[in-house]
């Protein structure tokens, strides 16, 4: 009975055994279902020669207004967001003993005077010395002198705008007492405006002034706005190894404000031919960025189909792609530009790249593919 139960038990152990050994050896051997992806060839387009950079936009005049003394604000004589004329009274500071100081200083200057053209007349009739008469016309000069001087130090309890333009928030009230140096309200010429920017050092040789540069800012993202390069720094800076740039763009509605940053691109002269593939075909990750090529399986791997056996019926060829790095230039659109690594013609897969790996089946269907926003241009010849 022992032999017995060991034979019926080890023949269930030893049947439960093969078939678990069987149905993973099948498992194994299945090959992984194919994953559905769009793809698209890599083209070759002529891409306007241009250089891009980044930037702020600059006031071509502004300045934070200040009063050069102190006092007490007694009017103001403008609201925020006014647009002045150079000259216009903004405010104005308590100058009641600064107005008493200069009647003093004119009435000693009225005397002066009456003195020296008594003096003058006396010294035509030969009763005093040149010496006397060059007193009094000294005497005279200093307190004009005097006059001028009180009258620029009465100036100085006055702010005036210097030059045309918007002003900006009014940060000062009637009765304050204004310390000199506190900002009263910041002015701003708004039409036309710089932008600054810099490159680096080996582009120095294809830019001059004169060219036309496009401004895209973020507060107006379906816009750009046309203008040209107005300078050049004349060194480098030996920190960076770049060059500082200035740009001026019209701005008739005063969109720009200074201070907003600036995606700057400066057209230069001829194309480029560059080889480009969709954005969404590239895998972006850590440790370089990759695309899925598609390619047939080799003949072995793919089951010895000819195109002899296909013709009289057999399965399709099957397809299978191939991770490969690449190194990447500008994008524009919805395109980007392959420096290296990809040739053109090449079909590279635009979806599902998460559910891709080396040597992963695929089937191609672009019913659902996005039509590009940028059309390929043939190159040159």
């Amino acid at each position: 009975m022992l032999v017995l139960s060991t034979v019926v038990f080890g023949g269930v152990f030893g049947m439960k055994w093969f078939g678990n050994k069987a149905m993973n050896d099948y498992l194994n051997s299945m090959p992984p279902p194919a994953v559905t992806v769009a793809s698209a060839a890599a083209k070759t387009m002529l891409w306007p020669n241009r250089l891009k950079a980044v930037g702020s936009l600059v006031a071509v005049n502004g300045a934070d207004l200040t009063a050069e003394v102190d006092g007490v604000v007694s009017a103001i004589h403008f609201e925020s967001g006014d647009t002045v004329k150079r000259g216009d009274l903004l405010l104005t500071l308590s100058a009641a003993s600064e107005q008493g100081e200069l009647k003093r200083l004119q009435a000693q200057a009225e005397l002066a005077e009456l003195n020296r053209t008594r003096k003058e007349q006396l010294y035509k009739g030969k009763s005093i010395s040149k010496a006397e008469l060059d007193t009094a016309e000294a005497e005279t000069h200093v307190a004009l002198a005097a006059v001028e001087a009180q009258k620029g130090r009465l100036a100085q309890k006055s702010v005036k705008a210097p030059f045309d333009g918007k002003l900006g928030i009014k940060r000062v009230n009637v009765g304050q007492y204004l310390g000199m140096g506190a900002a009263i309200v910041t002015l701003q010429k708004l039409d036309p405006i710089n932008v600054d920017f810099s490159l680096p050092e080996h582009y120095l040789s294809a830019l001059a002034p004169g060219l036309v540069v496009a401004v895209e800012v973020d507060a107006y993202p379906d816009q750009t706005f046309q203008g040209e390069i107005l300078a050049i720094e004349p060194r480098v800076n030996p920190q960076t190894r770049n060059f500082d740039l200035r740009a001026r763009l019209a701005n008739p509605s005063q969109q720009l404000k200074p201070g907003l940053f600036a995606t700057v691109a400066i057209t230069l002269p001829g194309d480029n031919e560059v080889v480009v593939i969709p954005r969404s075909a590239v895998n972006y990750t850590s440790y370089g960025d990759s695309v899925f090529v598609i390619q047939q399986k080799p003949a072995a791997e793919s089951g010895d189909v000819t195109p002899e056996s296909k013709s009289e019926g057999a399965p399709e060829v099957e397809l299978e792609v191939l991770q490969r790095f690449v190194s990447l230039g500008e994008a524009r659109g919805d395109f980007i530009a392959v420096v290296s690594g990809l040739d053109a013609g090449a079909e590279v897969a635009t979806t599902g790249l998460l559910k891709l790996r080396n040597k992963q089946t695929v089937v191609i269907d672009n019913s659902n593919a996005p039509k590009p926003e940028l059309q390929p241009q043939p190159p040159a010849g």
